[in-house]
Parts: structure tokens; sequence; C-alpha cells
């Protein structure tokens, strides 16, 4: 068995888990970028939820990914929360075979809904685990996967009331690099949307998915843009790009720009003075490092409430802004355009949240994984 660990040292197996939004994915794909860029000789397997976006994603950067049937609860009773003990059973099972196949030297996760199942199979083969992480509010699988870990790696301060504080190391999130690298880029970003660079500029981002209560909320406020002369680049999602693009239509030249998705996403940033956004961890960790002025609207129904007190973290700094999701209609515009045209304050915002950004995130989880590989 030495024999064997030995040789593993120069070709170390590391599994990877979790999914289910773009704010699980991305950070998952950034640390397995890291780990090959540290030891090209990594093999990397990740393990997902059947039918979740990491099927799609993890592939287009190159890895192999297995998917396990597992789902989520719902909040309210549903007749697919009967279905839950009987995928959740059959996840565990093929969870355990998908380690036992692969007998990686790590295991890591990074939440959502595979991560349960893929970190304790590892543990009961006493394979050392890392956990990431990413809210400033830990979720239940977390806390109790936490107590077995060997490393957790966290993006806020004050993480020991919910994991052993031995245990933690404060590195941020990764973030998508080409995402948050601005330098020289607004002239590009203005020539891409179309906007005229002398015009204030409000990014409007919902998460991979869309919001639909921000939709609703800008989709009121376009007369208004076009009014006071303030340009809008709008994700909206894939279910509301129809309508926002009918809400928007004859105003494009009032430099008013609907996209269901912004592939482009550096490019959104360096062209915006102040940003609209969900609150979940990628966003904000990506907003610090941007250092944009921000009006976070947290999704209420995010586990725990978490997003709620990932914006706190960042308002209790006076770094960003905050409206509740049931008093958007009402805060929203005001805020948007009270800040919008108050150069002092956007420069407040910009100088505080700056302060905040953690650089390298994925780097050190990659060596952080890397340590624990058994000798």
């Amino acid at each position: 068995m030495k024999k064997k660990r030995r040789s593993q040292m120069h070709n170390p197996k590391v599994i990877i888990s979790g999914g289910g939004t773009g704010g699980h994915v991305f950070p998952a794909i950034a640390i397995a970028n890291a780990l090959k860029k540290i030891n090209p000789s990594v093999e990397i397997l990740f393990v997902g939820a059947e039918g979740k976006m990491e099927m799609e994603k993890v592939p287009q950067a190159g890895y192999t990914i297995v998917g396990l049937p597992i789902m989520g609860l719902h909040r309210r009773l549903t007749a697919q929360n009967l279905k839950f003990p009987f995928k959740l059973l059959a996840s565990m099972l093929k969870a355990r075979k998908v380690v036992k196949d692969f007998v990686p030297d790590v295991a890591v996760g990074v939440g959502g809904y595979a991560s349960g199942p893929t970190l304790k199979a590892a543990m009961n083969r006493n394979i050392p685990c890392l956990i990431q992480e990413q809210n400033s509010f830990a979720g239940v699988t977390n806390k109790i996967l936490g107590q077995k870990a060997k490393t957790i790696c966290v993006a806020y301060d004050g993480m020991a009331a919910f994991f052993p504080k031995e245990k933690i190391i404060l590195t941020g999130n990764p973030v998508r690099q080409e995402v948050v690298k601005l330098e020289g880029k607004r002239e590009r970003a203005m020539e891409f949307f179309g906007l005229d660079p002398e015009k204030k500029t409000v990014l409007v981002v919902g998460g991979s998915l869309g919001a639909r209560s921000i939709n609703h909320a800008i989709e009121k406020m376009i007369d208004r843009f076009e009014k006071e002369g303030v340009q809008l680049i709008w994700q909206t999602g894939k279910l509301f790009a129809e309508r926002a693009a009918k809400a928007v239509a004859g105003k494009e030249g009032a430099g008013i720009k609907t996209m269901e998705f912004i592939t482009k996403m550096d490019l959104g940033y360096a062209a915006a003075d102040l940003v609209i956004s969900r609150a979940g961890a990628i966003a904000v960790s990506e907003l610090c490092l941007v250092k944009k002025p921000a009006i976070l609207v947290p999704l209420p129904s995010a586990a725990e409430d978490h997003q709620t007190k990932n914006a706190m973290a960042l308002v209790n700094h006076k770094a960003a802004e905050l409206v509740a999701d049931g008093e958007i209609n009402n805060e929203l515009e005001s805020k948007v355009f009270r800040l919008i045209s108050n150069e002092e304050e956007l420069g407040r915002l910009s100088f505080n949240i700056a302060k905040l950004g953690m650089n390298n995130s994925a780097d050190i989880i990659a060596n952080e994984v890397l340590k624990l590989v058994k000798k």
C-alpha cells in the first residue's frame, strides 16, 4: 500500500464534487485548472448531479464528469419530495462505487447536491476531504461534513461559528480570471455593447438563470433610463429574454441593451458604473475583484437565506447597497438613480468593495488540496 501511495505522489488523483448552478460549477473548474497548472499530471474526476449545468459545462472545460441521480428537497410539500429518499440512496450507492473505482487521494466538495454523497463516500474510505465553503453562512450539509473534513477553505471571516477553527483557511472564492481582468477594456466594452463612453451605464445581472423580480423591476424602469440618459446592459436570462426585448424595442439608440446571457462578462463589468446583482457567493466575489459599486438584491429562497448574509458582509463594510427582494418595486429605482448621479458615493462604494477582494483563491485552494495527498 505504501508503495502505491508513493507512486501516486507524482500522479495524484482528485475528485471534485458539486454543482447545480454557475456559482458552484465555475469555482470547481477554476480549482481544477489551478491543480493542472501546479501539477499537470493530476488526474481529476468531477462528480455532479444528473441534469444540472455541470454535466454540460465540465466536459466543455475538458474534464470528465460522472452524474449522480441526486435532487434537492423543495421547501414546499410536493410530490417530487417523495422521490428524495430514493434518489439520495441511489446517489450514495453510486458515489460509493465511483470513489471505490477511481481511488482518489483527495476529495473536494464545492457545494451543490452532489457534494454530500460524494464526500461522505470518500470519508468512509478514509480519503482526506477539503470543503470549499463559498458563503458567509454555512449550509447544513457542509456543517456536518466539516466535522470530518481535513481542510475547510472559506471566503469570509467569522466562519468558526460553523466549523472547527483549526481546520479553517481564509482563501476567498475562486472566480473566472478572464472575467475579473478589466485593465484597458473599457473602450472595447463600449464598442462591444454599442454604448456611448460619455454616459453612465448600469449593468443588471441576475445570475446564470436570470432573476424574475429584478427583471420585472427593470422592465418598469426602462422609460426612466431613457429619460435620464443612463445606459443599460440587461442580462435577462432565458425565460425573460423575449419579454425584455419587447420592452426595449425602439430604445436601443438610447443605449438600452438586453442580452439573454452575457458571454463576455469582463466587458460587461468594464462598461459598468453601477451593477445590480443577486448576492450569490461568486457574484459577490467577482464584484469585489472588479471593484464595482453594486446594489445587491438577495434571492429570498436561497438556503438559510445565505444571499442576504453574503450581502450584509459587504453592507456592514459600507461596500454595497442592499434592496430586499420584497421591497424591490419600492426601493430599487430611487437607489439606482440616486447612486448613478452621485460620483462621490460611487467612488466610496468602489473603494470599500475593493478592500474585500481576494486574488489567487483557486491557486491557494489547489495548493491546500495537494497538501492532503497522502505520502
